[in-house]
């Protein structure tokens, strides 16, 4: 595989495992049926708020992993490890304990309070699909976080379009000057 190709299937990837946990965290996770009957619909982003933040920070990410030099990409790799970490950690802790996970929606719907009576409250729990592939997709950013770590120096760098300006040393311009460096595609502001 080329550099080129590689560095455009590492991007592509965090691109779609952070879709995937953003996609997540909108679902329904938990349906927890109470005792007295109702069954509670519990959706990602009360059994793991933070997803969303997390996958807008993997975005943001792999935007800057677009244009950033050697060394910052394998900051940016490690980065995004510890992200994929953290998503998986929010999933666990949501799939270890559904109810605990979902406490503050209980208590709104039945107006009882406190984790032991929330508990008593729950009679059985359903968990979806969702919270799954979150954790998955959360282990895989990891995983494209170390690949990234290790293979970006390889990786092309960026165009020039993102060089800094070399600046001439001040001096006596005209008119002129100006339009010639117009006509030789610099900016002489």
């Amino acid at each position: 595989m080329t550099a080129r190709r590689l560095k455009l299937s590492l991007l592509l990837a965090g691109l779609l495992l952070s879709g995937l946990v953003f996609l997540g965290w909108t679902q329904q996770w938990f349906a927890l049926s109470l005792t007295d009957g109702p069954t509670l619909s519990i959706g990602g982003d009360v059994a793991a708020p933070a997803l969303s933040t997390l996958a807008l920070t993997c975005l943001v990410l792999i935007g800057a992993l677009s244009i950033a030099g050697p060394f910052f990409r394998v900051v940016l790799g490690v980065l995004q490890t510890a992200l994929g970490a953290t998503v998986v950690l929010s999933g666990v802790l949501a799939l270890a304990d559904p109810v605990r996970a979902s406490v503050a929606s209980i208590s709104d719907a039945t107006g009882i309070a406190g984790n032991d009576a929330v508990h008593a409250l729950v009679a059985s729990t359903s968990i979806a699909l969702w919270p799954w592939l979150s954790t998955v997709a959360g282990a895989l950013i990891a995983v494209v976080g170390i690949a990234v770590a290790v293979t970006s120096r390889r990786w092309p760098g960026s165009s020039r379009k993102y060089s800094a300006v070399k600046l001439e040393p001040a001096g006596e311009r005209t008119a002129v000057d100006d339009w010639d460096a117009l006509s030789d595609g610099n900016d002489p502001t």
